[in-house]
């Protein structure tokens, strides 16, 4: 039964994308998704953040959201299928007879490992996967969730791209900033203090190659 609903709740997640991105305004969404995976693309291969170089790239990005939720259903599925929601109930007492407590034991197992299964989704498509994308067996893995990209993901135009690289901007600064107070050559910023967060974005964005 948790492997049957386990393919329910992904086949209705499917069925849920598709239905939305048959709408307008969720594909310029999803435009927006794909221009975001681009500039990253671009950044993490330290080219120029300009729109002509990062549309040479493709939408679909490894550590992608739409990845994780897919590796969370499917880690769901394998986790919930070991929990043994008959030998608890009959270890608290309650008879394998009475339905509605097995379902309650059941629905309150599922919220106690969610933890559970989000850390390991979290560790097996954001940190290990994203990490050794390259390796042959990661791929096949990664695989149903690239193509579930293809369905969340749009060709964005080139002012979308100019927007995600805006976006981005004050994250690069945020992360140089915390590099140098790593290093020492910047004094962290006392609570209260002054944020020069929002300087420094301006800055990176001003640079040669960011738009």
């Amino acid at each position: 039964m948790s492997l049957v609903d386990g393919v329910l709740r992904v086949v209705a997640f499917f069925a849920y994308i598709w239905a939305i991105g048959r709408m307008s305004d969720i594909q310029r969404v999803f435009a927006y998704h794909g221009a975001e995976h681009k500039t990253i693309h671009a950044y993490e291969h330290n080219l120029p953040l300009e729109p002509k170089i990062i549309q040479r790239y493709e939408t679909l990005h490894v550590r992608c959201g739409t990845s994780f939720l897919l590796m969370v259903m499917i880690v769901a599925i394998v986790v919930f299928s070991l929990v043994p929601v008959r030998a608890i109930a009959i270890a608290l007492g309650v008879p394998a007879s009475n339905k509605l407590a097995l379902t309650l034991i059941a629905i309150a197992s599922r919220l106690v490992l969610l933890p559970l299964v989000a850390g390991l989704a979290y560790e097996i498509t954001v940190k290990w996967a994203g990490n050794h994308s390259a390796n042959p067996v990661v791929r096949v893995l990664l695989w149903p969730g690239l193509q579930l990209q293809r369905m969340t993901t749009r060709e964005p135009t080139d002012d979308m791209v100019e927007v995600a690289v805006a976006a981005m901007a004050p994250i690069i600064a945020r992360e140089d900033r915390e590099e140098r107070i790593a290093k020492g050559d910047e004094p962290d910023v006392a609570p209260g203090a002054t944020d020069t967060l929002t300087t420094a974005a301006e800055t990176v964005a001003e640079e040669p190659g960011i738009t």
